[in-house]
């Protein structure tokens, strides 16, 4: 009985898989047309409407394999559930062994990562510098939202703070970046308790929302505060660091150049470099610091208040410290991040910190696995490596467009996508910091032999 069953139970599956992917792409088509298929642009000081059908087409067309396929997957999976073993999946295991072997796994990033500027050009050694500064953004983030599990969706304006603090700092009294840098963490951390004591009570989407509220509040001051910001116009002319007093520059009037110390030709290549390094030392130094909060009792608690916040009150933690330390210490690298994106750039705006930019360091902490430091490397390689698909595949913009504007669409793809499949991202594992007895358990002597303690009376 159970064979026809179970070959019933196929067809009906197969039945329903291509009505549900037509039913999926016809609701694409709804939202795309509008969205996608008709665009304004301004020719002559009047609005037309250019019509752009094919690129509807192409995503429609994605929308409809991609849910064909995974019917099938699905339908799959359900055909025989006797065979299937009971157990962690791939995903789990493989997330499993990175966890095991992430000492490993770092070493061999640490060196792939310090030999690839010596290696290669003056745009892959900017791109890495970009991905680096995600890195660190991600690890920063990861404090609050990984391991405490607070909700932070302003956390982008930790990061305007550490800029616009060595911005106005060089510019106005004339300190150095190494001189802003410890004073960046110092002004973000403070704004992070600033903006944890409202949000004591607040948990989930409520926190969110205020979070939420908090980054755009620090947007539109710095857009609006013309006499200090500089509003729109952001605030230029930031000294770029220096190697103990050495600019990279070709002449320097007040001393030697790091090329005329050294007796090296001048090249524009050693300032990025010497950019990438600066960002290299400073993730690792986010990552080595969070890994050991981790193993101390306000790491531990962290977690324990991700876990359940009422238990954490029940046993005694102060909730309200670590909650401010959570923020505080994801704000400081921020912080640091953003006074190295001001001296890196030379320039800073208010466009730079949109709430966009929230979203991105989120989705790398939710995509690369919440609480895992190499799932925020893996995440923030392939998020910023979407901003390059253009200048990758130049080929796609004649078929599509500029693919630059799908951004959004492919992120949130991406994050659907990793939440029907790995709904805790993609390298996610858990498992507890410190363990009482060790990873192999408590030591014979101190487990009773049942026999022998029966015998003398030990047992009740």
């Amino acid at each position: 009985m159970a064979a026809p069953q179970a070959a019933a139970t196929r067809r009906e599956g197969l039945a329903g898989v291509l009505p549900s992917a037509l039913a999926t792409a016809g609701v694409a088509l709804l939202l795309t047309v509008p969205t996608v298929g008709l665009k304004t642009d301004e020719s002559g000081g009047t609005l037309v409407v250019t019509y752009h059908f094919g690129t509807v087409a192409w995503l429609v067309g994605l929308v409809f394999i991609g849910r064909l396929l995974m019917n099938l997957v699905r339908l799959g999976r359900t055909a025989k559930p006797g065979d299937r073993k009971a157990g962690p999946g791939a995903m789990d295991r493989l997330a499993a062994s990175v966890a095991r072997n992430q000492a490993r796994i770092g070493a061999v990033g640490l060196l792939i990562a310090v030999v690839l500027p010596f290696v290669t050009s003056t745009y892959l050694i900017d791109f890495g510098t970009n991905v680096l500064i995600y890195i660190m953004l991600g690890w920063g983030l990861n404090i609050v939202v990984g391991l405490a599990g607070l909700l932070d969706l302003g956390y982008v304006a930790f990061y305007a703070v550490g800029a616009y603090t060595v911005a106005l700092l060089a510019t106005n009294f004339g300190l150095g970046f190494w001189t802003c840098l410890p004073l960046a963490g110092l002004f973000a951390a403070f704004f992070g308790v600033v903006l944890g004591f409202p949000v004591l009570r607040l948990r989930g989407d409520y926190l969110a929302i205020v979070t939420l509220g908090f980054g755009e509040i620090i947007r539109v001051v710095l857009l609006n505060w013309q006499n200090v910001t500089g509003g729109p116009n952001g605030i230029g002319g930031i000294p770029r660091p220096t190697l103990f007093g050495l600019p990279f520059v070709p002449h320097a009037s007040s001393g030697p150049t790091f090329a005329e110390f050294f007796g090296l030709e001048f090249s524009s290549t050693q300032r990025f470099i010497f950019l990438y390094f600066v960002i290299l030392v400073l993730a690792l130094i986010t990552n080595f610091f969070t890994i050991r909060m981790r193993k101390l009792p306000v790491g531990r608690a962290w977690e324990a208040l991700r876990e359940d916040e009422i238990a954490c009150r029940a046993i005694g933690i102060n909730a309200t410290n670590i909650k401010l330390s959570a923020f505080a210490i994801g704000a400081m690298f921020a912080g640091f991040a953003g006074s190295f994106f001001a001296t890196r750039l030379g320039f800073i705006s208010p466009e730079s910190f949109t709430f966009t930019e929230s979203a991105t360091i989120l989705a790398i902490v939710v995509l690369g696995g919440m609480g895992s430091q190499l799932g925020v490397v893996l995440a923030a390689i392939v998020l910023v490596s979407l901003n390059e698909l253009g200048r990758w595949f130049s080929f796609l913009n004649d078929i599509l467009g500029d693919i630059s504007i799908y951004r959004p669409l492919i992120y949130g793809g991406a994050m659907v996508m990793v939440m029907l499949v790995r709904p805790r991202g993609l390298l996610a594992h858990r498992e507890p910091s410190i363990l009482l007895h060790g990873k192999d358990g408590p030591a014979q002597s101190l487990v009773p032999n049942d026999a022998h303690a029966a015998s003398t009376g030990e047992l009740p």
